[in-house]
């Protein structure tokens, strides 16, 4: 379902023209935990955001369930972003005035669901992460470790198939990291997670694959998707499934 083929990304500052991404050619499982390392610069935040729709690329393609995305409007993106992909960040991104209820309820509003059936989409995510007594409270009533699964619980409450984590144990203590991380794992046993991160322990603990990037360019797969392999191999074993 996702596959991207010689993906490239330029950033314009001033006259000053940087190439970001310098071809990056990668395809994901249906469901593994995948983990993008690299220095700061290297790529890894844009490479996500491409994947994740926020940010468009300049050459190649991004194909999703074998569908080109060069043609893409931006309802195409718009529908893609808000039925495929849930999004984590390091800053939470909550707001501060609306209930933990309603700041999941939120990445509903754009689905034409409706008001009883948001609500109680929303409940079954904030439980599933552990929240289901804080529904009613604001988020500066939160610890931090509370409002990050806040904000995973807003990337399950769609059933994407598609989880993006950029950091987001970054502004963690190292008790309340391990508790989100074990999170994400789980959540990884029937979705695609891929995360950003700096720290290579974390990704070696908790990761199926790690993929490194360095000046726009992969290095290094740790478990390179072959399509042709795994495609023989699904009947055996489902799970290895390429996102093609």
């Amino acid at each position: 379902m996702l596959e991207l083929k010689n993906i490239t990304k330029y950033y314009t500052v001033g006259e000053t023209k940087q190439q970001v991404l310098k071809g990056i050619n990668v395809s994901f499982r249906r469901n593994e935990f995948a983990f993008i390392l690299g220095a700061s610069g290297s790529g890894k935040t844009t490479l996500l955001n491409i994947i994740g729709g926020l940010d468009k690329y300049d050459s190649g393609d991004l194909i999703i369930e074998s569908v080109s995305t060069k043609k893409y409007n931006d309802r195409n993106w718009d529908s893609y972003r808000n039925h495929r992909v849930g999004f984590i960040f390091q800053s939470y991104n909550l707001i501060s005035h609306q209930s933990v209820l309603a700041n999941v309820e939120i990445a509903l509003a754009l689905s034409g669901v409706s008001k009883k059936e948001r609500k109680k989409r929303a409940i079954d995510a904030l439980t599933k992460v552990g929240l289901k007594e804080h529904i009613n409270k604001r988020p500066n009533q939160l610890s931090g470790g509370q409002m990050q699964r806040v904000a995973i619980a807003r990337a399950l409450v769609n059933n994407p198939e598609i989880i993006l984590a950029d950091e987001p144990t970054g502004a963690l203590d190292s008790e309340t990291s391990i508790q989100i991380m074990e999170l994400l794992k789980e959540i990884a046993k029937d979705k695609l997670v891929i995360m950003v991160t700096h720290n290579p322990d974390i990704a070696q603990k908790y990761s199926t694959r790690i993929i490194e990037l360095k000046d726009g360019l992969i290095i290094k797969d740790s478990n390179p998707c072959d399509s042709l392999e795994e495609k023989i191999q699904i009947k055996q074993y489902p799970k290895l499934l390429c996102l093609y």
